[in-house]
């Protein structure tokens, strides 16, 4: 093993430095891509058509509290070499996360049929085909994809699709905006009134969602696994080799989807609330208002981009429900599995996206779904934090690796910020 380890140290020196740093680019940057689903875009576009640019402050904000939030999680699968749910049920009652992998699996399936018909309002828009025709394409094509190919397969076709994002900086870019004024409302925060209180809930549910908290762990696992450190003893010195990359990894990833975030309200503020289109009620609405106030490539480039965050976020949706379920019932689980492998795993994924699709065909506004179903996040996920923060201060249980104070402090402020921001909503 030592030789192997030392070929393994010979070879990564003869590799060019950007070739290491992509190669090291991993579960972080697919995981930040894929906070900025079409439930995000849609939160962020109605965030600001409803209020301008006064809400810009919460990219920079909520960026380090995601970033520490998916480090913790990262550390814990890395750590405990086990996916969240399975490294919580050492410190938790069965009940309790069977009571979390439930109300993760309600939230993520709304969350993929609100997806599925963002994504499938695009693709009308684009070819004018009736979009119930590619709510059913893309979930079979989604479940089919997954269960076809093996997780290292996966994992590059994710990073590369997170360049899609890149069409919504081009779109804000094009509309030339004041940036003097929009890096004043980017770094004064004002404070929320009203209806505003729920739109920081939305956000902070999107952006800090629960689902990616348990993607990021098992894709830690996954990683380990492809690269045959299948035991805890035949893992490296975690800090000195693995930490550095993975910090790299998750604040590169976690920046990455706040700058697209930052991006797609300025873009709805610059025109549907400049132009006094407050309240979109469908994607197809915002993307055919960009149209005559930005261009029609600037609508392109919104409806492409629907596509293209979608196909990257409902595998990560329906995957955390199946790694979820599975670790909490001990299935055999994980994407280097084939179907008869592991029936439970993928039955997860495959079930979540089939009620999915079918709820597309219920008379439900495709646009207030995303925006209810991040408010749902937000409310869920303050409570997840909570336990989270409590297993990975554990000496214990984190095998001598806790979180650092630093981080501590970070997943605290960020669980109180939510708890605040919900009970705000209801009272304010």
């Amino acid at each position: 093993m030592a030789e192997a380890d030392a070929v393994g140290e010979t070879t990564s020196t003869k590799t060019p430095a950007y070739r290491r740093f992509l190669a090291n680019l991993g579960p972080g940057i697919v995981t930040g891509a894929a906070d900025d689903d079409p439930s995000g875009i849609a939160t962020y576009s109605i965030a600001g058509a409803q209020f301008g640019t006064s809400l810009l402050w919460t990219a920079w904000l909520t960026w380090p509290l995601m970033a520490a939030i998916q480090m913790t999680c990262a550390r814990i699968g890395m750590v405990t070499g086990r996916g969240l749910a399975g490294a919580l049920r050492q410190r938790y009652p069965r009940w309790v996360l069977v009571s979390a992998a439930s109300a993760l699996f309600v939230a993520n399936t709304i969350n993929v049929a609100a997806d599925l018909a963002g994504m499938a309002d695009a693709a009308e828009m684009l070819t004018k085909i009736n979009s119930h025709f590619f709510v059913v394409l893309f979930g079979v094509g989604i479940s089919w994809a997954v269960i076809r190919f093996r997780y290292h397969q996966i994992a590059s076709i994710l990073k590369w699709l997170a360049l899609v994002l890149f069409a919504y900086v081009l779109v804000a870019f094009r509309l030339r905006p004041d940036w003097g004024a929009v890096l004043h409302d980017a770094f004064v925060p004002s404070r929320p009134r009203g209806e505003q209180w729920g739109m920081l809930v939305a956000i902070l549910g999107t952006t800090i969602s629960p689902y990616l908290f348990f993607w990021q762990a098992s894709q830690e696992v996954e990683e380990d696994r492809a690269l045959g450190r299948r035991m805890l003893v035949r893992r490296p010195s975690l800090p000195r080799l693995l930490l550095p990359e993975r910090r790299l990894d998750v604040a590169i990833g976690t920046f990455f989807s706040n700058l697209v975030m930052f991006f797609v309200i300025l873009s709805t503020a610059l025109t549907l609330h400049r132009h006094g289109m407050t309240r979109p009620e469908t994607s197809r609405e915002v993307a055919l208002a960009l149209r005559p106030l930005a261009g029609n490539l600037t609508g392109v480039l919104y409806t492409v981009g629907l596509v293209g965050v979608g196909l990257l976020a409902i595998p990560t949706l329906a995957g955390s429900s199946a790694y979820a379920f599975a670790e909490t019932f001990g299935w055999r689980r994980g994407l280097d599995h084939k179907l008869r492998g592991a029936r439970y795993f993928y039955g997860v994924i495959v079930l979540s996206t089939a009620l999915g699709a079918a709820l597309d065909f219920l008379d439900v506004n495709p646009v207030r779904a995303l925006y209810w179903s991040a408010v749902v996040n937000g409310l869920l996920a303050p409570f997840l934090l909570a336990a989270i923060l409590v297993f990975a201060c554990n000496r214990r249980r984190m095998r001598g690796a806790p979180i650092p104070w630093l981080t501590r402090i970070a997943v605290g402020a960020a669980t109180a910020l939510l708890f605040v921001a919900a009970v705000a909503m209801f009272l304010v």
